[in-house]
C-alpha cells in the first residue's frame, strides 16, 4: 500500500475526529464563533471525501473536475452570507490542511512527493473556487449598494431643485414690488443655501462614480448637535414650497434638545418627510416635534400633518423601496425608503400612524446621546 492510499484511509477512518479538531481551531475566527456545527461544517465533510477520492485515484487529471462539481462555490456564497471576510474563508481551508498534516504526522506518514502535491492541489483548487464565488457575489452587492446610493442621492436632488424653482417664482413677483426688499433678501438666502446643498449632493455623485468605496452600508459621521436649529433652517428653506400650497409649517422641537447623529443624513430624512407631507397637506398644517423617551434611552422626533392620510392597505409596505402612490405621477417610491435606511443606520426606528382623510404622523426614535466619555 503506498502513501496515497494510506492517507486516504486515515482521512476516512478519522473523518469525525478531523472535523472536530478543525472546528475547534476555526472557532477562533471572529465570524465562526457563533455558528452551530452544521453551519460551520458546511461542505467540509464533502471536501474530505473529495480529497480521499483524489488520493485513491492517483491521477491529478480527475481533481479539477471533481472539485468543480463539488460544493466549494456554494461554500463561498454561504460564508459571505454568514459575514466572513475573504481572509477567514482562506484561513479555514488552511486550518483543515494543517489538521490533515497533523493526522499524517501522528501516524508516521511522510507528506512528500505525490501525496504532498495531490493534497495541495485539492485544497488550492477548493480555495480558488470558494474565493472566486465569494468575491463575485461581494462585487455584485457593492454594485447594488452603489446603485441604491446613487438613486437615493438623485431622489434627494429633487427637493432643493423644487425649492429653488419655487423661490425663483416668488422672487420674480417680489421684484415687481419696490417695497418687498426684505422678502427678496430672504428668498435670495434660501436660494443660496439650497444651491450649496445641491452642489454637495452632486459632488457625492461624482465621487461615487470615480472612486467606488467597498464598504457595504451607510457611512455615518456622528456628532452631538441641537436639533431645533436644524429643523428651523429646513422649514425656512421649504417655506416657498409650503406657501405655494397654502401649508403652514410649525417647529415645536424643544430648543434644548440635543441628539447624537449624522447631521447631513438626518437633514435628508426630514427633507423627505416634510416635503412629502407638504405634498399631501395642501392648505393644512405640518408640525415637527420631539421628546425624550424617559427610561428608554431614546429621543423621539415626529412629523405630524392633517392632510390626506394614507390608505390602510399601504401602511404595511409604505417604507419599501418602489412603493409609491399610484395617484402621484412621477414618484419612484424612494423617499420613505431613504428615511428607513438612514434611520436604521443610526440604530433607530421609524413608524407611521395614519388615518385616511385625517392626516399622518411619522415617528423616528434615535438612541439618546452618549455621555461625553463615550463620544
Amino acid at each position: 500500500m503506498d502513501n496515497l492510499d494510506r492517507l486516504a484511509i486515515l482521512i476516512i477512518q478519522d473523518r469525525l475526529g478531523l472535523l472536530e479538531r478543525w472546528r475547534a481551531r476555526v472557532r477562533e475566527l471572529p465570524s465562526a464563533r457563533q455558528l452551530d456545527v452544521p453551519a460551520l461544517n458546511d461542505h467540509i465533510p464533502g471536501l474530505l471525501d473529495e480529497l480521499a477520492t483524489a488520493l485513491r485515484a492517483k491521477s491529478q487529471q480527475t481533481i479539477p473536475g471533481a472539485l468543480n462539481e463539488g460544493s466549494a462555490p456554494v461554500h463561498g456564497l454561504q460564508r459571505l452570507e454568514q459575514g466572513f471576510d475573504i481572509q477567514e474563508v482562506v484561513a479555514e481551508y488552511n486550518v483543515l490542511r494543517g489538521c490533515v498534516h497533523d493526522l499524517a504526522d501522528a501516524n508516521g506518514l511522510s507528506l512528500q512527493g505525490k501525496v504532498f502535491h495531490t493534497m495541495n492541489l485539492v485544497f488550492d483548487q477548493a480555495i480558488g473556487l470558494a474565493v472566486e464565488t465569494f468575491a463575485t457575489e461581494r462585487a455584485m452587492e457593492v454594485r447594488q449598494k452603489r446603485e441604491e446610493y446613487l438613486s437615493f442621492v438623485a431622489h434627494d436632488l429633487r427637493t432643493p431643485l423644487s425649492v429653488i424653482s419655487m423661490a425663483t417664482r416668488v422672487l420674480e413677483k417680489a421684484l415687481a414690488d419696490s417695497d418687498a426688499a426684505n422678502e427678496t433678501t430672504q428668498v435670495f438666502k434660501a436660494m443660496r443655501r439650497n444651491t450649496q446643498y445641491l452642489q454637495i449632493l452632486v459632488t457625492k455623485v461624482l465621487d461615487e462614480n470615480t472612486s467606488l468605496q467597498t464598504e457595504i452600508g451607510t457611512r455615518l459621521e456622528r456628532r452631538t448637535f441641537d436639533i431645533w436649529p436644524v429643523i428651523e433652517d429646513l422649514l425656512h428653506d421649504l417655506q416657498p414650497v409650503a406657501s405655494a400650497s397654502g401649508t403652514s409649517l410649525v417647529n415645536t422641537v424643544p430648543d434644548e434638545l440635543v441628539i447624537y447623529a449624522d447631521a447631513g443624513l438626518l437633514r435628508r430624512v426630514f427633507v423627505n418627510l416634510i416635503s412629502n407631507a407638504i405634498k399631501y397637506t395642501p392648505g393644512g398644517k405640518i408640525s415637527i416635534g420631539s421628546t425624550m423617551l424617559d427610561g428608554h434611552g431614546k429621543v423621539e422626533i415626529w412629523v405630524m400633518d392633517n392632510g390626506a392620510g394614507i390608505p390602510e392597505a399601504m401602511l404595511g409596505r409604505i417604507f419599501d423601496k418602489g412603493e409609491t402612490d399610484p395617484e402621484s405621477p412621477g414618484g419612484r417610491g424612494l423617499g420613505l425608503s431613504i428615511v428607513k435606511t438612514f434611520v436604521e443606520a443610526h440604530g433607530g426606528e421609524v413608524g407611521v400612524e395614519s388615518r385616511q382623510g385625517f392626516g399622518s404622523t411619522f415617528r423616528i426614535t434615535l438612541p439618546f446621546p452618549p455621555s461625553p466619555r463615550q463620544q
